[in-house]
């Protein structure tokens, strides 16, 4: 296995509340997508959502983020920055499995319904109590 290149830039650690602004926008967005039951839009924004907490984090963190099209980097920036105790990796495994549909909720033709939607929100809901508790939010 080709080991991924992790592409970074630096940012203000300061910086990490804009991230944490747009996350809440995609997840609000999410929620307003599911009661319209716009499934597939609400997949994307559960994704987009869970990808900026955690650039949020890396940056409060690290002054770092991930850059790049291959999202599944930001899992070894976290890895790298973010001492994960227990809690932590199941947060990390959450995040594995969003990123694991990107391609196919935004790309494939699949058409999502309400039951892959609420494994999604379960997923986001559970890896944001984390980074909650990271950003001290």
């Amino acid at each position: 296995m080709t080991p991924r290149i992790s592409r970074r830039t630096s940012i203000a650690k300061s910086e990490h509340h804009n991230y944490v602004k747009v996350a809440d926008n995609f997840y609000s967005g999410a929620d307003l997508a599911k009661q319209f039951e716009y499934w597939n839009a609400a997949g994307v924004l559960i994704i987009h959502a869970a990808i900026a907490y955690s650039d949020a984090i890396t940056i409060k963190v690290g002054g770092v983020k991930s850059q790049g099209d291959d999202h599944m980097s930001v899992i070894d920036l976290m890895r790298d920055i973010v001492e994960l105790d227990e809690h932590g990796q199941r947060a990390i495994n959450h995040l594995v499995r969003m990123i694991d549909q990107k391609n196919l909720v935004s790309y494939s033709g699949e058409v999502y319904e309400k039951t892959d939607i609420e494994k999604l929100w379960k997923q986001l809901e559970r890896y944001k109590e984390w980074v909650v508790m990271i950003l001290g939010k």
